[in-house]
């Protein structure tokens, strides 16, 4: 069972590597700033919203999104998983629930924000039943 774990948080860990999600979000607008990129913030809900769930499947894990997003954008996934074996560590669950604060206030998931560099919102959506491509085509046209 341990072995299983172990591999299971190396896939997950790699994963997360290979899409360049950030860790932090004070981490995301400073790579933001000096690469004079926007920030695509994601509110999820990785365990229990099953849109969420067709997002990551569907779009974060394309290569339509993450050659645009390596190409254009900084990504940060805010996650709010409900089952005790995926809860994050309490700095980060703070961190996100302090984005929420400012950024979803409605409590709405997914959320997905494209912010410029500074952290101001230039646009947002939610889910869409459309390809990779069509939601990388969304994102980019709140760019301004």
């Amino acid at each position: 069972m341990k072995r299983i774990f172990v591999v299971v948080v190396f896939f997950l860990s790699f994963s997360a590597i290979a899409q360049n999600w950030q860790t932090s979000f004070e981490e995301a607008k400073s790579k933001a700033i000096k690469e004079n990129k926007n920030i695509v913030l994601v509110f999820s809900g990785s365990d229990w919203c099953a849109p969420c769930m067709k997002l990551e499947k569907n779009v974060w894990k394309s290569s339509a999104f993450q050659t645009e997003a390596e190409k254009s954008w900084v990504i940060y996934k805010a996650d709010f998983p409900k089952k005790k074996a995926n809860q994050l560590n309490q700095e980060l669950t703070e961190q996100n629930k302090k984005l929420a604060e400012k950024y979803n206030q409605n409590g709405s998931f997914p959320l997905v924000l494209l912010l410029d560099k500074n952290g101001k919102a230039l646009g947002m959506t939610g889910f869409k039943n459309v390809s990779a491509e069509e939601y990388v085509n969304l994102i980019k046209s709140f760019q301004k």
